[in-house]
């Protein structure tokens, strides 16, 4: 059975997977990063893991796969196949594609982004199907985007497309790691919720998930949270629709989790700020944690499909 290995890199833990042409997942393991090692070791891993699921596949199908994807956090160019830097992993200028590929027999490889990698899963098999327009905004440790067109990631120019987290929705507000201050990702991420409910609440073990389930049970002092943290992230939402007038604007992360306890306000807030721009369907992410390893397969399929026969 033809089929490519997939991976998707974290901070904590790498996602893996042998995916069939049709984008079923044929089987799926995890391991640890292990990023207290350190870098080296880091990729280490990464290579051994891969170099298992070849061998795994090659004894399961009778054909080892065909191709391979790797999604990696920081930046990434993915035109030289290189792994810039990561500040959670530690690393510079990894040469990934070279490095997997000379693990992996010679296969060719494809590297992105992690979240414009799942941006990618997202907008072709889960929840952006069908639009040729979407915007992905996974709501996490941080805020990031994918602008999908027509099936494709748009990458930037140098590669930056799509960061909304560091669009400044609250002038000197906050002091973000980029240099600026009130970026949307200091007001409106996971942690940044989690961060403002454990002051208001006293309790500094309190997080987002409990702060949305004390908005649903009544409580004014979460609900201010909550609706605070909403209105900055509409704000920023309504310069992404301004700016890309997208078909459908996908949220995942964390906050994701707390359903319509999130969406409902969240599209009454965008409703509200919009003006002459056409209001998106704003829809939460459907593939979860599996979005960056899905992705990973299909930019691996991709890479095939593009190859030149000999």
């Amino acid at each position: 059975m033809k089929h490519v290995i997939a991976l998707d890199v974290g901070g904590t833990g790498i996602k893996a997977a042998l995916i069939g042409a049709d984008g079923t997942l044929l089987h799926e393991a995890r391991r640890a990063t292990g990023r207290e090692r350190g870098p080296e070791a880091v990729v280490e891993t990464i290579l051994d893991f891969a170099h298992e699921l070849l061998g795994l596949g090659r004894a399961r199908f009778g054909t080892a796969a065909s191709a391979a994807g790797v999604a990696v956090p920081g930046i990434v160019d993915a035109d030289r196949g290189i792994a810039v830097y990561a500040a959670n992993l530690g690393w510079r200028d990894v040469p990934m594609r070279e490095l997997l590929g000379a693990r992996l027999g010679g296969i060719p490889v494809a590297l992105g982004h992690d979240v414009r990698t799942g941006g990618l899963a997202e907008g072709r098999i889960g929840a952006g199907r069908g639009a040729d327009r979407f915007l992905f905004v996974p709501l996490g440790t941080g805020i990031a985007g994918a602008i999908g067109i027509a099936g494709r990631i748009e990458a930037g120019a140098h590669g930056y497309a799509g960061e909304i987290g560091h669009i400044v929705v609250r002038p000197g507000g906050p002091a973000c790691g980029c240099g600026q201050h009130g970026c949307l990702e200091t007001l409106a991420s996971a942690s940044a919720v989690s961060r403002a409910w454990a002051a208001a609440s006293g309790d500094p073990a309190a997080d987002a998930a409990d702060c949305a389930k004390a908005v649903e049970s009544g409580d004014a002092a979460a609900r201010e949270v909550w609706l605070s943290a909403i209105g900055a992230l509409a704000d920023g939402l309504v310069t992404a629709i301004t700016l890309l007038d997208p078909n459908t604007l996908i949220i995942g992360g964390g906050l994701a989790e707390a359903g319509e306890t999130l969406f409902a306000p969240l599209r009454t807030a965008v409703e509200e700020r919009v003006t002459f721009q056409r209001l998106p369907e704003i829809v939460p992410a459907a593939l979860g944690d599996t979005a960056g390893c899905l992705g990973a397969g299909l930019l691996a399929w991709d890479l095939l499909a593009t190859e030149v026969p000999a």
